[in-house]
């Protein structure tokens, strides 16, 4: 399991989509190639009548251990020793998509412009250099959190 954790406050939601638009930006993703996938539905009356949205965002898990990993037949999906999380070496991907039916929460994606997968690592460059990823820096309601999971509640 990775060392990391993206939440989201689903109060403070407001349904805008900018962490997906700043996910696919910062990756390069086409519009039909959501990398974090964030849904919506809604508004439906809370407990107390108020319209509320009912929001999730979710990206990759970052398994402790993932079924996309020994799916691929390339190995250009792994687990970084350091913190766990399960990148991917675009250079080694063949694009056989092996790894899709092999996640169980439908993560890997593949992306027709590039006959290659892609998927969530936490911006990976952008946590090596001490910065946020791009779906929580895009957040415009302040929604999304991420950081170090405590000692305590790794498992």
């Amino acid at each position: 399991m990775s060392i990391y954790k993206l939440s989201l406050n689903k109060k403070r939601c407001i349904a805008c989509f900018a962490c997906e638009i700043h996910c696919q930006n910062v990756n390069g993703a086409p519009p039909e190639v959501r990398i974090g996938k964030f849904s919506v539905s809604g508004p439906a009356p809370d407990k107390d009548g108020r319209p509320v949205l009912s929001a999730k965002y979710a990206p990759c898990m970052h398994c402790k251990k993932p079924g996309c990993v020994p799916a691929c037949p390339t190995k250009a999906l792994y687990i970084r020793e350091s913190d766990g999380l399960v990148l991917l070496d675009a250079a080694l991907c063949n694009g056989c998509g092996e790894c899709i039916p092999a996640c169980p929460f439908d993560h890997p994606r593949l992306n027709p412009a590039l006959g290659k997968i892609m998927k969530c690592d936490y911006c990976q460059a952008r946590i090596d250099a001490g910065l946020m990823p791009a779906c929580v820096t895009g957040c415009t309601a302040k929604a999304l959190t991420f950081g170090a999971i405590p000692e305590t509640q790794k498992k």
